[in-house]
């Protein structure tokens, strides 16, 4: 069901920060809640004592069978009728969600400041829903009757699941069956080549599908946190495909998956990494300008990238787009980004300068943290409960599928968090220049996502502030990933636009218009009236400077 403006706003605060997952949450702070909450009650024992009371009141309601507590029909935990069929499942599942709603409220009467309150929540969320029913054999009706219909099978092919994962996945439940996918057979399989190769990347072309092109080509700038195939993940979800199918010539970088030899390479060494790319396409094209797209992180380092052509009076970019990326991140953007303390952020500097690379599989560990129920305890049910294999998903499997960040690029996010240097004013020093955002005066199409719990939308919106250009900003109906990946095809797609940019993000959303579709034929339509003329496609990739080598997805993808 299409979304409304308001429940847009309201999905708005259900959303973590980028920068959390880059810090992590420190057993520290945790501990730290823990002892602000045994502090609280042991200080104040009366309202604890009242909301106990309550709690007792509710329970015998709950015995007599007369309570009206039931889970929110969006909780995908409790659909088996059995929740309100079974007397006794019923009970518990009443019983359980009476202590939690006893628990929010003593939180919420607490009187505790707002970042201690806040941090307070997040903890105790994670600590009852771990003691949800459903996460345990007896306390699922579901997994019970999967065990009598299997004759104790699925319990013992669930022991084998968790057993593999603690010897193969850090203890964390797989989310994904990965056989079904291999890269460059039924995922990444746009034709190209590696046209450009050097120690950090791969620069890769995509053959043209149409008979012309416009002029002015478009360089798709990743995220260097995974692979760079999101792009071009099936035939029918691929960026690349559709905007080759639009007459755009397409290059890609693919980063390499760096080791701690490579812990040096910071903002800096990608900035320049992207100015000499830039040279090569435009070279290979016969353009003078280029026009580039980043998003999250690849679309933080393209902005510097952006910055540093504006103070070089470099004019090599036509336009922007700037897709689930927060350029200005800030602690109140949600109550999870309340945990990123100064210490805890040299505390995680310190961690990966100590190993050289910040590895993939704690950030993917990190992601899952944030949304537990979500990312780990529904995995838990269903791999070891009831036996289950995860499904095969493509998305899924190129989450999985995580890269690296060298220490000193780690770092340096963990500094733009720090100094706000996108900010008007800050005056902070980059590659020799200040990071000035209103001199980068070329027109950006910027897209953000209402469910995306990485890149909170309301915080991508204060992009639009710090650019010099004019930018249209397009609200997309998913999450992270999932609103960039949303093709004509998809029936369920939906994007919300808004003529002007006011302010703030609740003004914006309060005057945005629905639109039913996808937003790619949009973006479609406001990259060809800044891509030049049409001319004809060209009859072979790379030139003589730079010939065609690996065939696409490339060779770093496998690194």
């Amino acid at each position: 069901m299409p979304r409304t403006p308001d429940e847009v706003a309201r999905e708005a605060a259900k959303s973590t920060t980028a920068v959390n997952s880059l810090v992590g949450v420190r057993r520290g702070d945790f501990v730290k809640s823990f002892g602000t909450l045994l502090s609280l009650a042991a200080k104040q024992p009366v309202p604890l004592a009242r909301h106990m009371r309550n709690y007792g009141k509710e329970l015998l309601t709950i015995a007599k069978g007369e309570s009206e507590i039931a889970p929110d029909h969006k909780d995908r935990r409790f659909k088996d009728t059995t929740w309100q069929t079974n007397a006794l499942y019923k009970r518990g599942l009443q019983s359980w969600l009476a202590m939690r709603s006893e628990l929010n409220s003593w939180i919420g009467d607490s009187g505790l400041p707002k970042a201690d309150q806040a941090r307070a929540q997040f903890m105790l969320d994670i600590i009852v829903d771990s003691l949800a029913p459903t996460n345990t054999l007896l306390g699922n009706p579901a997994a019970m009757k999967r065990l009598y219909e299997t004759g104790g099978l699925s319990l013992v092919q669930g022991m084998k699941n968790a057993y593999d994962d603690l010897r193969n996945n850090g203890g964390m439940p797989k989310q994904v069956d990965t056989r079904p996918f291999k890269v460059g057979e039924n995922l990444a399989t746009s034709k190209g080549a590696v046209v450009f190769k050097d120690e950090m990347l791969e620069l890769i072309q995509y053959e043209p599908t149409t008979s012309d092109v416009y002029k002015i080509p478009i360089l798709i700038i990743p995220p260097q946190i995974n692979k760079f195939y999101a792009n071009d993940l099936t035939p029918d979800k691929s960026i690349v495909k559709f905007l080759a199918s639009q007459g755009f010539q397409v290059f890609a970088i693919s980063w390499r998956n760096p080791t701690r030899q490579h812990s040096h390479w910071g903002l800096a060494n990608y900035v320049q990494a992207l100015i000499e790319v830039t040279q090569v396409v435009k070279k290979i094209t016969r353009s003078p300008r280029i026009n580039v797209s980043g998003a999250c992180s690849g679309g933080i380092t393209m902005a510097l990238y952006l910055s540093e052509l504006a103070a070089r009076g470099d004019n090599s970019v036509n336009s922007i787009t700037s897709m689930v990326c927060v350029l200005d991140g800030k602690r109140s953007d949600s109550d999870v980004g309340l945990f990123v303390s100064d210490a805890a952020i040299e505390s995680a500097r310190k961690h990966s300068q100590k190993k050289g690379i910040l590895a993939g599989e704690e950030l993917a560990r990190s992601f899952a943290w944030m949304r537990p129920n979500d990312l780990i305890w529904n995995y838990v049910v269903n791999n070891y409960l009831l036996g289950e294999d995860p499904p095969p998903y493509d998305v899924l499997f190129w989450n999985g599928d995580s890269t690296n960040l060298p220490a000193q690029l780690h770092s340096d996010y963990l500094d733009i968090f720090k100094d706000k240097r996108f900010r008007p004013g800050q005056n902070v020093e980059f590659m020799d220049n200040i990071v000035d955002m209103t001199a980068v005066k070329q027109d950006v199409f910027m897209l953000a996502g209402v469910t995306d719990h990485i890149t909170p939308w309301k915080a991508c919106y204060r992009n639009v502030q710090l650019y010099g250009g004019k930018t249209d900003f397009v609200l997309s109906n998913s999450g992270h990933l999932q609103a960039l990946l949303n093709p004509p095809t998809n029936p369920r797609a939906q994007y919300f636009i808004n003529s002007k940019n006011p302010d703030t993000a609740e003004a914006w959303i309060e005057g945005a218009e629905t639109v039913a579709g996808s937003w790619w034929p949009l973006w479609s339509e406001w990259l060809s009236t800044r891509a030049g003329v049409l001319k004809p496609a060209p009859k072979s990739l790379g030139n003589k400077a730079y010939p065609p080598t690996a065939q696409a997805p490339g060779e770093y993808v496998f690194t």
